[in-house]
């Protein structure tokens, strides 16, 4: 039970500093990693105490979690990126567009 108990402060520990390194806000994927691997830790610790072994349970858990939270917010960031990048060109084709009837107006005007 102590080495369970000295498991689960070493996981919370490493968790806090790692966030707070964090120089700023959290990504997507950093947000997929954190909830995998508290999500991955809570259920092996589950899964290893039915086996009497709750600690390597939960590292093993927070493992497989962290790597799936990971791709899982990796996939999400770049479908946020290129939702970014598809308003970014259609707010420069409006530009494009404003200027285009712009110079239309100044060149009628010139003749």
């Amino acid at each position: 039970m102590n080495k369970t108990k000295n498991l689960s402060m070493a996981v919370v520990l490493l968790t806090a500093m790692t966030a707070g390194c964090a120089g700023g806000p959290m990504t997507t994927r950093e947000k997929g990693a954190g909830i995998g691997a508290l999500g991955g830790a809570a259920g092996g610790a589950l899964i290893g105490s039915a086996f009497g072994r709750p600690g390597a349970g939960a590292a093993i858990g927070a493992g497989v979690g962290l790597v799936g939270g990971a791709l899982i917010g990796d996939r999400m960031q770049g479908q946020e990126q290129q939702e970014a990048n598809q308003q970014a060109i259609q707010q420069n084709d409006r530009t494009i567009e404003r200027n285009r009837q712009e110079i239309q107006r100044q060149s009628r005007m010139e003749y």
